[in-house]
């Protein structure tokens, strides 16, 4: 059985928060299956942006694991917003979380794909 989005996401928060972060959603979408994407704010002004890594990252014996690959990063929060805008008018059951990962760094909390 798949872990649904809801399910992964409350999960997600409740590691933030266990790991002395700070984690809000910010955008609720589809329950069952809406794609995730994680916007970390650091505590001077830092922003990254992870989003659903391409299907080519997923390993066939863990196919229900979630992978994220990071979007951008930069300091402007204006452009992650506006980027943010575009995948909702795409795919209108988006979720985004916000967190602050506190020391903890997000790699600990998401399973990022590099390269």
């Amino acid at each position: 059985m798949r872990v649904t989005t809801d399910l992964w996401v409350s999960a997600l928060v409740r590691r933030v928060f266990g790991a002395g972060g700070f984690a809000a959603v910010v955008k609720r979408g589809a329950t069952e299956a809406g794609a995730v994407f994680v916007l970390s704010r650091g505590r001077m002004g830092e922003v990254a942006l992870y989003g659903p890594a391409p299907q080519t990252s997923y390993d066939s014996a863990k196919p229900d694991e979630r992978f994220f690959t990071l979007l951008d990063a930069g300091d402007d929060s204006g452009a992650f917003d506006a980027r943010l805008e575009r995948e909702k008018k795409f795919d209108p059951d988006i979720w985004v979380v916000e967190i602050e990962a506190g020391a903890v760094p997000v790699e600990e909390l998401l399973s990022v794909k590099t390269g």
